[in-house]
């Protein structure tokens, strides 16, 4: 016997092979037509330096987190991170404060007129 979890029952139910294999109720698409050929580059015309991808960064990165200048991780790359971590912290620091004085006013009774 097959089962398969049931998501509006939340639970398992009895179902076919078929459906017990396919997760979510998903079938296998099989294309009745056959592909249509195109003209592409072959693997073999890519150069094989890869100019389009760049310059690898990772290794001056790796050079610049390493450097033992006693800065922490979050700020070794200067004043973006400062400006970043500072507004941050403002934010932080601003909505804590927002909340303490909500929390006060919802605790004090409303005054009758």
């Amino acid at each position: 016997m097959y089962y398969k979890f049931h998501g509006f029952a939340q639970r398992l139910l009895a179902a076919a092979p078929a459906d017990a294999y396919s997760p979510q109720g998903l079938k296998p698409v099989v294309s009745t037509e056959s592909p249509a050929l195109t003209t592409s580059k072959l693997a073999s015309d890519i150069p094989a330096t890869d100019s389009f991808l760049g310059k690898n960064k990772v290794p001056d990165l790796q050079k610049l987190f390493q450097k033992p200048d006693g800065l922490p991780v979050h700020l070794k790359r200067g004043v973006p991170d400062r400006l970043l971590y500072r507004t941050t912290m403002a934010l932080t620091i601003g909505g804590t404060i927002y909340c303490l004085v909500a929390l006060y006013m919802a605790s004090q009774p409303r005054t009758q007129k």
